[in-house]
């Protein structure tokens, strides 16, 4: 999975119960945090998470790893396939950086999950990265389909892209029982329940349909919707859906 540009996003929904206005953003960076319930550092991450997450200018999303369950809680959250999504990124990178609290800035950069000012810093220069593409992603209600739409400049890195559609709970609060954080209760942020690849994008214009029903599966209420150059690069492009 990959990290160039989000550019010119549009959100155009119809009128629906389920969804909220549509809006329009620029350059929205991706913030993914790796994090654990077994892990004793994790918990400042979240919650600086959770400041983050009502910031209109990135989309934030929490995957909880499963390698640390041996150390005497599992984690209630946890899924293999962030575990290794986020060795993908490491292998993309070329280093052995798995850890965790781990943010990933736009596919590429990482940093220590409760450093806000190293995230703010590579925040700053993943926008800078994607004012040097342009990918429009909208998104259309129209009764019970969806439909995604993406267009942008043809590029090498467009070559290979994946579409995921991300579903995710706004929060989930747990209390943990065992382990290094036993007795806290500690509240996740856009923790994603599925991740699944719904087609590529090869750089020129592209449309996807969906029912209505994928977005409310597992009682996520928000969606995300990325272009990812490859399966763990560069993330060419993201809109988000929340509050359904």
């Amino acid at each position: 999975m990959k990290t160039p540009g989000i550019r010119h996003l549009a959100l155009a929904l119809a009128a629906s119960s389920l969804f909220a206005s549509g809006a329009v953003a620029d350059d929205k960076v991706v913030v993914e945090l790796f994090t654990s319930q077994g892990c004793s550092s994790c918990p400042p991450a979240d919650a600086l998470m959770g400041e983050f997450s009502v910031r209109d200018d990135i989309i934030v999303l929490s995957l909880p790893v499963d390698y640390w369950d041996f150390l005497g809680w599992k984690d209630t959250l946890a899924d293999p396939a962030y575990s290794e999504r986020q060795r993908s990124y490491a292998r993309y990178r070329g280093d052995s950086e798995v850890y965790t609290p781990q943010a990933v800035i736009g596919g590429i950069e990482h940093a220590v999950g409760s450093r806000r000012d190293d995230i703010e810093q590579k925040i700053a220069a993943a926008r800078g990265a994607l004012a040097e593409h342009q990918v429009d992603i909208a998104i259309v209600q129209n009764g019970d389909t969806i439909t995604i739409t993406i267009d942008g400049e043809p590029s090498a890195k467009a070559a290979d892209a994946t579409v995921w559609l991300v579903l995710y709970r706004a929060a989930i609060e747990v209390r943990i029982g065992r382990g290094e954080n036993i007795g806290r209760t500690v509240t996740y942020y856009n923790v994603v329940r599925e991740m699944t690849p719904i087609g590529m994008w090869h750089g020129t214009t592209a449309s996807f349909e969906l029912p209505r029903s994928e977005l409310m599966r597992g009682g996520s209420d928000g969606c995300a919707v990325l272009v990812q150059a490859r399966d763990t690069g560069p993330i060419l492009a993201a809109a988000r859906l929340a509050s359904w």
